[in-house]
């Protein structure tokens, strides 16, 4: 697998990382710790050297299996966790006081079990603390060496200047897909402006783009979906179109749609390395062959064509979610 360059420092990972927070988090039952460690090393045998997790995925609970999981190659990986949220729980409000951060930095340390991080990103602007107190804090825990490199996550324009006019970011994590294409209008052109590099998550719309979710799937008790406006029966019904596209397109490319969405992703901008999340090992397999599917200018041209045709349905949050977005 190629890689791709983060930042302005030379923060180096695999063009497609591995999205932790759904083995333990917010899609159902957590899988067990055995298949966890697998799937995660499966990943890094197949060549993905950079996984995303978070304090809020599992209160440490998903930082352990990560940890444990690169344990005998953690050299070699690039880990990037967060801090930000009250309690550790994306429920209850955001904390970004320098002292919280701080204890986040330590906890996490402590469940990913390294003398480390390589991305420490703040999962959402706090707008009660001032941009200065939190780089400032990073910057302490960069001269510490706790801390290689520092990242923001659903942050705004504003933010984003301010934040790395102090202490230089070097990627912006946030939502981006053929199913929300939003950071195309303000923030990717600021991010190849400031040299920032962009993760997104959720790069195959939540498991939408995949093809196997349709207007009559049933989410499990606990799947954070069943909340999103987006995935009610009937937005669900309107958004197919956007599949069948992909379907069509895959058919002519011998791949799948999560390819073709993914491989998509990845031509937008070379400063992109998305984040697809999964729990299954022939899904994985399935993601990382989306790095040998080509997309021409031709190809992209046509897909660009057919996307403006298709309307997207459904807000993309609940609207106590979306107030924390694009701060």
């Amino acid at each position: 697998m190629k890689s791709r360059i983060l930042g302005n420092n030379g923060l180096e990972v695999s063009e497609l990382g591995l999205g932790c927070m759904g083995l333990t988090f917010a899609y159902g039952p957590a899988v067990t710790g055995k298949d966890g460690i697998e799937l995660i090393r499966s990943a890094y045998e197949s060549g993905i050297t950079f996984f995303d997790t978070a304090e809020a995925y599992s209160q440490g609970g998903n930082e352990t299996l990560l940890g444990k999981a690169v344990a005998p190659f953690r050299d070699k990986v690039i880990i990037a966790t967060k801090f930000g949220f009250l309690n550790g729980d994306a429920l209850t409000g955001v904390d970004s006081r320098p002292e919280n951060i701080r204890k986040v930095a330590e906890n996490s340390l402590k469940y990913l079990n390294t003398d480390y991080i390589d991305l420490f990103y703040q999962h959402r602007v706090d707008p009660k603390i001032p941009m200065e107190d939190v780089a400032g804090t990073i910057q302490d825990l960069m001269k510490e060496g706790k801390i290689k490199h520092w990242g923001l996550s659903e942050a705004g324009v504003e933010s984003i200047r301010k934040a790395h006019a102090i202490q230089p970011v070097a990627a912006l994590q946030s939502e981006y897909s053929m199913f929300f294409r939003e950071p195309e209008k303000e923030i990717l052109p600021l991010l190849e402006e400031l040299g920032i590099g962009f993760v997104p998550f959720s790069p195959l719309g939540r498991g939408f783009l995949t093809g196997a979710i349709t207007e009559d799937t049933k989410f499990t008790e606990g799947d954070f979906r069943n909340s999103l406006p987006k995935f009610s029966e009937e937005n669900r019904k309107a958004n197919l179109a956007l599949v069948e596209l992909l379907k069509t397109i895959a058919a002519e490319k011998n791949a799948t749609a999560a390819q073709i969405a993914l491989a998509w992703l990845l031509a937008q901008k070379s400063f992109i390395a998305p984040i697809p999340g999964t729990t299954k090992i022939h899904r994985l397999q399935e993601n990382i062959g989306a790095t040998k599917v080509y997309l021409t200018t031709e190809d992209l041209a046509k897909i660009e064509i057919a996307l403006s045709k298709i309307e997207i349905v459904g807000a993309r949050y609940p609207q106590h979610l979306q107030d924390k977005v694009g701060k």
